[in-house]
């Protein structure tokens, strides 16, 4: 039996055919690919190209990054994803149907910061000079509905004219759409508004309702009616800088939480504060590995015990010390001074810091101060951020214009926050806390977890000076000459202190829960908070909103 032959190409009877290749630039499909390719990339090209060359010559000419520009410095490089790039107008009146609006004068779309995802709105002043119109508006509501459910915090970047004149009353629903979501997205994520030109009438109620507002020297400006209607409503003469400008937001009226030198600088002061929050209140504020010893002493504290308590001192000193790296990242540093308020992180974790500062107003509690505070607590509060209060208050400020202003209805908020505070709260007692103003600084009956004092600590109802002239008036009026009474009234003074205004004899009710050795405050502010990381109270759950106090 002969063996099989095995056939190989080259045994093959006959090559194989070759299909006739098609020729693909006569296939229809292939020839219109380019087309459409070359048409997207037309629409996307103008699009991102603004109001064109000379709006944007114009924008540069007033010392301002382009919208896209802002995008880029405040982001992660190359995370930015842009949504509704082709949205446009469908007003049609005044002219608007024979003009291009790219985007309707806003870019919006989500990237990340720090590696966290953040979603991002930004209003392009080369467009119709930002002004809102409904697209604009529905573009800005459709970012704000992502973040609220992603949990993402939401940041706008605001360069706007205001209302679109051409649009009408549908302009005003725009912004009363977005203030919807302000309110429903308040005390769930956070909301920081950053105005980087004009930011006019209605639109000023936006960033008002959010969490913390940027502005920049020389280019941000905020206010409900501008100095020509000024002018005519009430005769004042003003300017743009001195009617609604970082320094009157910032160190009179107190809506601008934080000014910055440059754009630049803006964006850098935006990220830090990201680092310190939450993406929601569901979460917990980011840790991080500490280089710093817990154990690290704090001599600071030590001094501090041997000052004459009615001698001023910055407040900032002891929270330095405190803090990890001496790192402390403050908030409206600018308005009422008499209180402190800002982040800081102890042991790797962050914690939010409300001090009386002594060098301003002797600390005293403010109308200003009161509302500070308060709506800080609440942010706390709201995205579970614990609170550490650092009490050096001789009481709130006497006078008529304190009273007339409402200080009792202002210092009432300041005592609705701390008690409606569910995150754990430490406070330490420095030096003074008498009256009312001890009760509103976080006391133990005010719900404080761990209520500390220093040996210099001073807890009355009133100073030993005021307590003896009301207590030993007639003791007084008894000495012989000045020289007399001034030794009997600081002898009588010390003995009052020693016997009402001991913190031992605080500590003793309970009212303290321990007087520490002032160079381990740091280690034992470390350790209160440790043990209260997983603190929980019923019911607390329920979303309280962070209206603007």
């Amino acid at each position: 039996m002969k063996p099989r032959r095995l056939k190989t190409s080259m045994s093959a009877s006959k090559p194989p055919q070759e299909k006739p290749r098609k020729d693909k630039r006569r296939d229809p499909a292939v020839r219109a690919a380019p087309a459409k390719l070359a048409r997207l990339r037309d629409a996307v090209a103008r699009a991102e190209a603004g109001g064109g060359p000379e709006r944007v010559a114009a924008q540069k000419a007033r010392g301002k990054f382009t919208a896209r520009e802002r995008i880029h410095y405040l982001l992660d490089e190359g995370s930015f994803q842009e949504t509704d790039l082709l949205v446009g107008s469908r007003a049609t009146e005044f002219g608007l149907k024979d003009k291009d609006i790219p985007g309707d004068g806003v870019i919006t779309g989500f990237g990340t910061v720090g590696g966290r995802p953040v979603c991002v709105y930004a209003q392009d002043f080369t467009v119709l000079g930002g002004s809102l119109g409904l697209a604009h508006a529905k573009k800005i509501v459709k970012i704000m509905d992502l973040a609220l459910e992603n949990r993402v915090p939401v940041i706008g970047l605001i360069d706007s004219g205001g209302a679109r004149i051409q649009e009408g009353v549908d302009s005003l629903d725009g912004y009363a759409e977005i203030f919807q979501r302000n309110t429903a997205c308040s005390g769930v994520i956070p909301q920081i508004s950053v105005i980087l030109g004009p930011c006019a009438g209605g639109a000023v109620y936006s960033p008002a309702l959010t969490d913390f507002i940027f502005m920049v020297e020389g280019i941000s400006h905020m206010f409900v009616t501008g100095p020509e209607v000024v002018k005519a409503a009430t005769g004042e003469e003003t300017t743009f800088d001195a009617l609604g400008g970082p320094e009157a937001h910032a160190g009179k009226s107190g809506v601008c939480h934080f000014v910055a030198k440059s754009e630049q600088d803006c964006f850098r002061q935006v990220r830090e504060l990201l680092s310190y929050l939450p993406q929601s209140r569901w979460e917990r504020a980011p840790r991080l590995a500490n280089p710093d010893p817990v154990r690290r002493a704090t001599p600071l504290a030590e001094m501090l015990c041997e000052l004459d308590p009615r001698r001023p001192y910055r407040i900032h000193h002891v929270i330095w010390q405190i803090a990890d790296e001496h790192k402390f990242f403050e908030v409206q540093d600018a308005y009422a001074r008499n209180m402190v308020i800002g982040f800081l992180r102890l042991g790797g974790d962050v914690v939010g810091v409300v001090a009386n500062n002594p060098a301003h107003q002797a600390g005293t509690l403010t109308i200003e101060a009161s509302g500070k505070a308060a709506r800080f607590i609440r942010f706390l509060n709201a995205f579970n951020i614990p609170i550490l209060t650092l009490v050096d208050v001789p009481g709130y400020l006497p006078g008529v214009h304190q009273e007339h202003g409402g200080i009792i209805r202002h210092g009432a908020k300041l005592l609705h926050a701390y008690c409606e505070a569910t995150v754990p709260k430490i406070s330490v007692i420095l030096r003074k806390a008498y009256g009312g103003a001890y009760i509103a600084m976080s006391s133990k009956y005010l719900k404080g977890d761990f209520n500390f004092a220093l040996p210099s600590a001073e807890i009355a109802v009133m100073g030993p000076a005021g307590a003896v002239e009301i207590l030993f008036s007639r003791k007084l009026q008894e000495a012989k000459t000045p020289e007399e009474k001034a030794a009997l009234r600081k002898t009588l003074a010390d003995e009052y202190a020693q016997k009402f205004a001991s913190p031992y004899q605080t500590a003793r009710t309970g009212s303290i829960d321990e007087v520490i050795e002032p160079s381990q405050l740091r280690v034992k502010l470390a350790r209160a908070l440790r043990f209260l990381r997983d603190k929980r109270v019923p019911g607390s759950h329920a979303n309280r909103g962070n209206i603007p106090l």
